[in-house]
């Protein structure tokens, strides 16, 4: 994994571009202790980090870098309902009563950000609306079926159009099927993160920035130890997701076969004209294609259009990168074809095996959240409150994630990567028949 490159680029962001953040926190010095330790400060260990502290327990994160300086703060910004998976993994596992109860969960992730936000009053540019596309009549009868069965087994409900009436909701000659919902939608995701770590703080958090836990001693005391201190707890959270093994070899290698770091790329241009957008994207939603390799974009508040996508399964930066985006960009909307692009960013998100999230357990007090597989933005804040109920004494719905099972990549450390290289230039094949 090239985390220097992928930091590097992240820097060029347009979320870095558009926030102040607060100078960088002091590193953990010395020894300490805590009720509970989480590592890593991107949405997930925030999350549980604020549920935890409400709770009345003495909490201390550790971030190897900055304050979701990882994919908490350089992703799409897409505030989805649902699970990347889509539900078939949980009603083949768990039932239809426990798919049920995984489905109205991902409606209370969607409310639980909302109310943070107005809690904390984090101001992140928050827009409700999402579009659901498809580009080939192939893909146009997979979305329907999909939202079909959604509403007939869930009760939830799209506006689905297809044909020319696609154009009312977005102005592309791409798309011959879209479906609009209410329910998702978009925002500004760092602004949202440093928005999460103030309210943490704000209820006695420490949070320590640049202080890699390079181990963690584990048994009834769990022990984290950095370069330059430790952090003794009764519990531990790692929401480190697919840079904990890059920093802390020895924390949790169990966890890395389970989950893979994949890389997306976002290109952001410069301001466009109010009624242009107005006439690509009439209700100003994120949209998001139904492709193995899929394309996601939206406008920001400053009305650029943040076009992400050409997801990478080699942990290298492609080449060109943004000639190869604007150029997909042109293709979705031609009108955009000449409009300068300013900003390029991207870095690693990460995957399970079947797109579900992998929450559960080393021992008895050592929790793990990863595997958001890109639906993350409301996704995390649940897995930080389920995991602080879990710490708690309560259980019950963070185990409905916890005895999901998963699968390990194969191929093992050498040769999964070239294995999904080329998985995904077949599904990239069948995605253009």
């Amino acid at each position: 994994m090239l985390l220097a490159s992928d930091t590097q680029l992240n820097q060029k962001s347009y979320y870095e571009a558009s926030v102040q953040r607060e100078p960088v926190g002091a590193p953990l010095q010395g020894d300490t202790t805590a009720d509970v330790l989480v590592v890593g400060a991107g949405f997930a260990g925030l999350s549980a980090a604020i549920e935890l502290a409400r709770r009345g327990y003495r909490v201390v994160v550790l971030e190897a870098d900055r304050v979701c300086s990882g994919a908490s703060g350089r992703n799409g910004g897409q505030a989805i309902v649902g699970y990347a998976s889509g539900q078939e993994p949980f009603e083949k596992q768990m039932g239809k009563a426990n798919a049920r109860l995984a489905w109205d969960m991902s409606l209370e992730a969607i409310a639980l950000m909302d109310q943070r936000m107005a809690e904390f009053q984090i101001d992140c540019d928050r827009v409700s609306g999402y579009l659901y596309v498809a580009d080939s009549p192939r893909k146009a009868r997979a979305l329907e079926e999909d939202l079909q069965s959604l509403e007939r087994r869930y009760g939830f409900k799209t506006d689905l159009a297809r044909g020319a009436d696609v154009q009312e909701h977005i102005r592309s000659p791409r798309y011959c099927a879209a479906a609009y919902e209410r329910q998702s939608g978009h925002l500004h995701p760092l602004k949202y993160g440093l928005g999460l770590a103030r309210a943490a703080r704000s209820l006695g958090v420490q949070i320590f920035e640049q202080s890699a836990v390079l181990d963690i001693q584990r048994g009834a005391t769990l022990t984290a130890c950095t370069t330059r201190g430790t952090v003794r707890a009764q519990w531990g959270v790692l929401a480190g997701n697919c840079t904990l093994g890059e920093y802390g070899p020895r924390v949790a290698p169990e966890l890395a076969p389970r989950i893979m770091p994949v890389g997306t790329y976002i290109i952001g241009t410069a301001p466009l004209g109010a009624d242009l957008c107005q006439q690509l994207i009439p209700s100003n939603a994120s949209v998001c294609d139904n492709n193995f390799v899929l394309d996601y974009f939206r406008f920001s508040v400053d009305r650029r259009m943040l076009f992400g996508g050409r997801v990478s399964y080699s942990t290298r930066t492609p080449k060109d990168l943004a000639t190869v985006m604007t150029r997909r960009m042109a293709q979705v909307f031609p009108a955009l074809q000449d409009v300068p692009v300013e900003f390029v960013w991207g870095g690693f998100v990460d995957i399970s095996m079947n797109r579900a999230p992998d929450f559960g357990r080393l021992g008895q007090n050592l929790f793990y959240l990863q595997g958001f597989s890109g639906h993350g933005v409301a996704l995390t804040g649940l897995a930080g409150k389920l995991v602080a109920e879990a710490v708690a004494g309560q259980a019950e719905r963070f185990d409905v994630f916890a005895r999901m099972q998963h699968r390990k990549f194969p191929g093992g450390s050498l040769l999964r990567t070239p294995s999904l290289v080329l998985g995904m230039a077949y599904h990239q094949l069948k995605d253009l028949m």
